[in-house]
């Protein structure tokens, strides 16, 4: 009796169908890139000026924000203050959160659109993003402000990369450069350096002047971002992403130099984060996390025994 002959070619066929689309996945959710940092960075040193992110260890984890029901988006720290802000982007409102995830105070937001990221700029100054107008919002928050209009504010259009919503999602300060770095989620994701806003010498004319990087933007082996923390000590830039439930310290020059996971398991995490949004860093190093719809996060480096 003969058997059956196997239909080898058909078999070859769906083989290699499969193999293309798992090359296309890997290279879709941008794996290879990350499996070679990974690789590198086993037989290369950690640089002295890097920050260090896979250290950190989870101090609060998933603590919800009492008495808040929309998401959150954004985060960013207030040094004057020694508190956290964030934005709502359904009922927009600017949130003032104690370093332990507690409500402090809230300020409806009117005419801001999408705001979707809030950062600060020097005392009782911020800026907040619409992101599917592009533009950038700069705010005067005092003690007695009740609520914040948007046709009040100085603000500016930058309007590149038009996408509907997938605009600017992060927003980062370089208070000695002068620097606000934006982050556009996705469709292209990007950073953008922007010079000349927010505006504060009423004397000198007003000129803002856009640098991106694209040779930092491509090494950024995330699918997408969704906030960005500027660390003033090292001049690195911390970027999140929630896709790739990761974040990710790149250098002054755009490098990749350490990771985050934000998988359960990782830092100590007892579940993976859902949907990060925000992150925001202290004058101590301490990191702050912000997840949708309410949860609140806080990593901590161990001190050098």
């Amino acid at each position: 009796m003969r058997r059956l002959a196997r239909p080898k070619p058909l078999l070859l066929i769906f083989s290699v169908i499969a193999l293309i689309a798992l090359l296309a996945i890997g290279q879709y959710m941008r794996l290879f890139e990350r499996a070679w940092f990974n690789l590198h960075t086993l037989w290369q040193p950690l640089s002295s000026e890097a920050i260090g992110l896979d250290q950190y260890r989870v101090d609060i984890e998933a603590r919800v924000i009492d008495g808040l029901d929309d998401d959150v988006s954004a985060l960013t720290y207030d040094p004057v203050r020694d508190s956290l802000f964030t934005v709502t982007n359904k009922n927009s409102e600017l949130v003032e959160l104690s370093l332990e995830g507690k409500i402090l105070r809230r300020i409806p937001l009117i005419g801001f659109g999408d705001a979707e990221a809030v950062e600060f700029i020097s005392a009782d100054t911020y800026v907040i993003t619409d992101e599917r107008q592009q533009r950038l919002i700069k705010i005067h928050l005092e003690e007695d402000t009740t609520f914040l209009d948007a046709a009040d504010a100085e603000q500016m259009t930058l309007g590149v990369h038009m996408a509907g919503n997938k605009g600017f999602e992060g927003l980062a300060y370089d208070s000695v450069g002068k620097r606000l770095f934006v982050a556009k989620e996705r469709d292209p994701m990007l950073i953008y350096e922007v010079h000349g806003f927010p505006h504060f010498n009423s004397e000198k004319s007003y000129a803002v002047h856009v640098i991106n990087n694209p040779k930092r933007d491509a090494g950024m082996f995330v699918r997408d971002l969704s906030s960005l923390q500027y660390d003033e000590r090292s001049g690195h830039l911390l970027a999140l992403s929630d896709e790739s439930r990761l974040i990710l310290e790149l250098d002054v020059n755009g490098r990749p130099l350490s990771t985050m996971s934000l998988n359960k398991g990782r830092q100590g995490l007892q579940n993976t984060v859902p949907q990060a949004e925000g992150i925001a860093m202290d004058d101590d190093g301490t990191l702050y996390l912000v997840s949708e719809p309410n949860l609140f996060y806080v990593f901590k480096k161990p001190a050098p025994n």
